[in-house]
Order: structure tokens, then sequence, then C-alpha cells
């Protein structure tokens, strides 16, 4: 598989080729320059090449997850071309930009790189196909009716005639798109919902891909940056003299108001002379913070007389106030780095008439935009070309780290400038899962039945830092993932005859960022364990309370059901092996999980199994699937194992991984999949089934040791049987 990589020129230069789109016609400029050339474009999904060769072409970013593989079979199951003649390209957001935004959302995250760009790119693999079988039997002089397409090849059915797509590429791309394009029924899928090979693992597994940090480029010159380490601060000097004759030193620049960077030939040159440059910071007032006075600002936030509303039904205040039995818990969830492998990186050639960018990102446009904003050109004098991801989970929707790549190219006018973060850089100047704790209050009747629940949240909103225009009247929606009323995002799970879910926003002066699958990840954990000491304190199955609560919620029982007939549940686990049981519903998906842990006397954790059921609606490639969810399942399990950050000074203390571990092989579960798709909606993948993990595991602890966890990451807890 051959992954072109996407120039503005390569672009253009289309030459006996057909490319369709399902959008907006090209104008202008462009549509000038397309009509020089033999064959037009008609936008750009699909590229059909003379000698059969199809390109397809990617508006989403792969960074692992396997999103150009799903799009493409999406695009090929309505094209019906040939698989093996397959590749992809990015294309830029400076294109789009000039076509109207011809390909759409460019944005890959909150698992919306497939389900949210499914109908049009399948409407655009429909177009070309429409316009292929026109122009075959145009050149027949036949009715198209009566000529089908397979494998790149149409055949006209009464005389056996046949036509490759790049025998009639050129005639069919100066025809006018179709009217209408129906899509197939999923009944007549064949590409959609098979486990084919992905596209990109030939080349990972070469070393052939090229990602950012791999990029080289003559005369390129290496800038390693620093920040100042507490947030909000500033560069208060710095000694450039003291390294300007370092070996390979170019120059040692100011970077805004609060970063240095040292430009050398290489980047262990850069890196050295920016471990000895003489620099003085000043942290404000931030840098008297601690984690002690975060944790006392979320502790007030839990008794708060003030909150907004998420979710709520009856009166729950009420109800507990009258219940003759109450439960109250307080969970927490730290602070979590993103913490990709590839660590933020960017090359920029900035000119004062052109500023281009090569870079991993999540979101073209945005890197577009802020590329723009730093360079202090018009985007139309810009452009991203995307590269795949080493790692994103959300920390690259957000491109802090390229504006500072921009503002350094800037200073050096007409050089190709690689801005490379060192790992320490990159976890001290994360943005981070947000920080809360929850008060999670129960009323009970005296048979033990819930009749009024009370969630209090406390703690970061994340779009009161990303996009406060986004606030409802101060109120962060996303804060209540997992806990809506009703929604694609995150409907709860229950039905509970009394109900109060609120949030006392308490933000802090470290940066909140969407980390992979969001606010899910706390909340699940807050639901799906005080559910489980509810249910252990008044002498119910876990299973069984839940399923009473989620006789109205259909879909999110068939999961749990699922995990709960797979895993065994209500039969004896092997000796020594106990079990926990959890799901959620988010990001248009309906996921639960089933753990089976060991605790040892000395209070060492052993997770031999996970069981986890997705339904997602549609499964495009239920292989790929299963891998999501066993990649979730590293991610999230780390979290719960190992991940904390905390504030010293003001700074985050946690700098790498020996601070800052990730799952290792042997703590890694055995993990069952079960794809369930029930069909009629787009659920995503990557991100739903992290948030079942931890409540699962949690709960399969309380069940080994008696002992409730009610913090993480567990490397603080005691877990020896109480």
């Amino acid at each position: 598989m051959n992954h072109i990589r996407t120039s503005r020129r390569s672009l253009m230069q289309a030459a006996g080729a057909l490319v369709v789109g399902f959008h907006l016609a090209p104008r202008g400029a462009l549509a000038q320059a397309a009509a020089a050339n033999a064959t037009p474009e008609i936008n750009a999904w699909v590229v059909v090449h003379p000698d059969d060769r199809v390109v397809l072409r990617m508006a989403r970013t792969e960074m692992g997850q396997g999103t150009r593989t799903g799009l493409c079979q999406m695009i090929a199951e309505e094209l019906h071309c040939d698989w093996s003649k397959i590749s992809t390209e990015y294309v830029t957001p400076g294109q789009s930009l000039a076509r109207n935004r011809a390909w759409g959302n460019f944005l890959t995250a909150g698992s919306q790189g497939i389900r949210q760009s499914q109908d049009y790119v399948r409407r655009g693999g429909a177009a070309a196909r429409i316009m292929l079988v026109q122009a075959a039997a145009n050149r027949w002089g036949v009715d198209p009716a009566t000529c089908t397409a397979k494998d790149s090849v149409i055949t006209h059915g009464p005389t056996g005639r046949t036509l490759t797509y790049g025998a009639v590429a050129t005639e069919a791309a100066r025809l006018s798109p179709p009217a209408q394009v129906p899509l197939k029924e999923p009944g007549q899928w064949t590409l959609i919902g098979q486990s084919v090979p992905r596209l990109d693992t030939a080349d990972k597994t070469t070393g052939k891909l090229i990602y950012g940090s791999d990029l080289r480029m003559p005369g390129m010159l290496v800038a390693v940056p620093r920040r100042c380490p507490v947030f909000g601060g500033r560069l208060a000097s710095m000694d450039a003299a003291r390294v300007a004759g370092m070996p390979g030193v170019k120059h040692v620049l100011r970077v805004g108001e609060n970063a240095v960077a040292v430009v050398a030939e290489t980047f262990w040159q850069a890196k050295t002379a920016l471990d000895a440059l003489p620099v003085t910071w000043d942290g404000g007032e931030n840098a008297r913070i601690q984690q002690s006075d975060i944790e006392a600002r979320l502790d007030e936030g839990l008794n708060a007389a003030e909150a907004f509303v998420g979710n709520s039904n009856g009166d729950a205040r009420a109800a507990i106030a009258a219940a003759p039995r109450k439960i109250e818990a307080v969970y927490s969830y730290p602070f979590q780095n993103h913490a990709p492998m590839e660590p933020m990186n960017a090359t920029v050639v900035w000119t004062p008439n052109r500023c281009d960018v090569w870079c991993p990102t999540q979101n073209g446009e945005a890197a577009l935009v802020a590329t723009a904003t730093a360079a202090g050109l018009p985007q139309t004098q810009c452009d991203v070309h995307r590269m795949d991801l080493g790692g994103g989970f959300g920390r690259r929707t957000t491109h802090d780290w390229l504006m500072d790549a921009v503002l350094i190219a800037k200073q050096v006018p007409g050089v190709p400038i690689k801005t490379m973060w060192t790992r320490e850089e990159d976890m001290v100047q994360g943005r981070y899962h947000p920080v809360t704790k929850a008060k999670m209050t129960a009323g009970l009747d005296a048979n033990g039945e819930i009749t009024g629940l009370h969630m209090r949240i406390s703690g970061q909103s994340i779009l009161s830092f990303v996009f406060p225009n986004a606030l409802q009247n101060g109120r962060d929606p996303v804060q209540f993932q997992g806990l809506n009323a009703g929604g694609a995002e995150g409907a709860i799970g229950y039905s509970f005859p009394n109900l109060l879910i609120d949030h006392a926003m308490r933000n802090t002066h470290v940066p909140p960022h969407f980390w992979r699958g969001v606010n899910h990840n706390q909340n699940a954990i807050y639901l799906e364990c005080f559910l489980d000491e509810v249910a252990h304190a008044t002498n119910q199955d876990p299973l069984a309370l839940r399923r009473k609560l989620m006789a109205n919620h259909p879909k999110h029982l068939a999961v749990l059901n699922a995990v709960a007939e797979r895993i065994g549940w209500g039969s004896a686990p092997p000796a020594g092996r106990f079990r926990g049981i959890a799901q959620q519903m988010g990001f248009g998906s309906y996921v639960a999980a089933a753990a089976e842990v060991s605790v040892n006397p000395q209070g060492q954790l052993k997770i031999h199994r996970i069981v986890a059921a997705t339904d997602c609606g549609v499964a495009v490639n239920p292989k790929q699937i299963e891998m999501q969810v066993e990649g979730s399942f590293v991610y999230g399990l780390s979290a719960l194992l190992h991940g904390e950050c905390t504030v010293k000074d003001g700074a985050i203390a946690e700098t790498n991984f020996d601070s800052y571990p990730v799952l290792r092989m042997e703590e890694m579960p055995q993990v069952e999949t079960i794809v369930m798709p029930s069909g009629g909606f787009w659920g995503g993948v990557g991100e739903p089934t992290i948030m079942v993990a931890a409540p699962a595991v949690l709960n399969a602890i309380f069940a080994a040791t008696g002992k409730r966890i009610r913090s993480v990451p567990l490397k603080d807890q005691d877990l020896r049987r109480a």
C-alpha cells in the first residue's frame, strides 16, 4: 500500500485522472487551473488514474485508530472499485478552504472520524461510480441502466462488453455530477462490515511511514523550545551569549512572552545548548499553588450551595432527606497527561508572503487557523500538510505547540525549521484531563430500593478553557457525558424516581483539555462504582440491581447482558478470582465491560480478563473495532493503575515516564471483544470502551478485597484485603 504525500502542486496535477467529490464544484482560479488539464476536477474524494489506480482522499487524520481504512471501505463500497489498487492521500485545509470547504470537517476526535463523515464520503464514492458507468454507456451508446460496475470494471449486460475505470476516467471527469446519488442499503454491503486488513500496516511494519518527527528537508534546522514551567508564567531573562558558540547552534530565541528556543543543526545540539542556557522564569502568583490547594478547592465545591444542573427529574434532595436510609461516598479523579509516544513537533517554512507547515494534527483546519495567526498572514497564504500521528488522544486537537513553532520559524525566514519538544517538555506543557471529585448520595427505602440519587461533581470545565463561547449560561454540557437524559453523546443508562446531577465548576490554573474518553472516564467510575456500593450495601447482586434500573434502556441492557453472559456472571469464577461489571453510553455507542481479577495477600493486583461489548450501530470493520477496544483498555488501565499528574510550586511534577508510567506487557489482561452492532445508527469506537474498563476493575477489586477504592491511581492505594 503506497500512501501518497500530498502537496498543493501534486493535488492540481491530476492529468489523466478522474477526481470526484460530493460537494461544490471548483471555482475561480482553481476551476481555471482544472480546465487547463485534460481532466477537470469535480471535487475530490476519488481519483481514478488511466492505469486503474484509485486514490481516495482523506480529510480525517490517521493516528493509529484505523480511520483511514474505515473511510476507504465506505467510499469503495459505493465506488465498486478494485480494493487491491487503492491508495490514499491527505488533502490540506488550504485546498479545502479554496474550494469552499469541499472536504467538510477535518476534526478527528470524539470518535467521529467515520460516524460524522460516513454519509458524504459514501455519496462521493457513489457519485464517482455513477459517472464512470455513464461515461462507459456514452461510449457504447447504451442506456447506463444496462451496465454494472464491479472491481473497477464496467460491464454492459446485453453484450458482455467491458471497460475499466481507468479507460473512461477522462470522459467521466467531463460529466456533471449526478443530481441524485442513492446509497446501498445495509443488506447490499459487501465491504462495509468486513474485517479487511488495515491499509497502513505494511508501511508501519517496514518503517516506510514518515511521521512528523521523521521529516527531513534540505537545509533544515532543528529548534528545541522550553516554556515557563508554571502555567501563566513568563520569561524574565536569559543569557543567550553563554550558549551561542556551542557546536551547531545557529540561534537562541525568545518565543513570545513565556518561552525560549535554541535552533541548531541537530536535535541533540539544540537540546544540549538549551539545557546549558541560563534562564530565569517568573511564575507569578501561580508558582505558589500546590496540589493540596487544588484538592481543598474541589472539596469546597462538593458542598457548595450553587451548581450547574446537568440532569434531573423529580426532587432528589427531598427524596433523600425523607429516606429511612442514606448512603454517601466521595470519589476523585486526577489530572492525566495525554503522553503520546511522539512528542509535539512541526516543521515550518515562513517567508513574508507564505507559511507552510508539516505536522501531525488532529484538526487540519484548526491548525491552519493557528498557523495563520502566528504567521501574521491570511489563511490563503498558509497551508498545513498533515503527517500521520504517533499518538494524539486529544492533545493534537489544540495547537499551542504549532503556534510556537511558527513564531520560531518566523525569526529564521526562508529556512525549514523543525521544532521538536523533548519528552519532558511534552509532559509539563500538556493540556490535561480535568481534575474532579464527586459526592454520591442515595436515599433508600425500607426494601433497599433507591428513592433518590444526587451526584455532585466538583472540578474543572474543559469548555470554559477551550471553547468558552460554547458554555450554556455558564454551564459546561460536556461535563455531564454519560449522565444526560438523552442524546447520542452520552445518555444515562438508568431510571431513578428522583435524580439530580450537578456540577460545581472549580477551575484551576492547569489547562484542561479533551483526553481520550473525556469526562466519561470519571463519570463512569463515579456512577458505576457507587451503584456497586448500593448493591452490596443492600445485599443485591450488582448485575441484578442494574438490570432493574435499566428496564427502559434496552440498548444499555443488551451490552451489559452480553458481557455478563460471556464472563459467566452468576457462576463461580476460577479459584482466587473475582468479578466486576460496568456499562456506559457515549460517543454514539453503547458499551459494557466485565473484569476478572485477583489480589494476593501482599496487595498485588492481577487483571486476568476483561470482556467488552460494543454496540456502535454499524460496524464498518469488526477486526479494527477489536483492536480499538484493546488499545483503549491499554490507555484506560494505564490511567487506572499508574496515571496521575500533580502540582508542585505551580508546575506539573511528573516529567517523564519514570514518574508517569504506562501499562506494561505483563499487566495487560486478556481482552475478549463482543462486537454487536444493532444497526440504524453510526456510533464511535475509539473512545467509548475506555470508560468502562476502570469501573469494572474497581468493582472486581472490591469483590476480591472488601475494600472500596474511591480514588485513583491504584499505585497510591493499599489493596490488601480489609
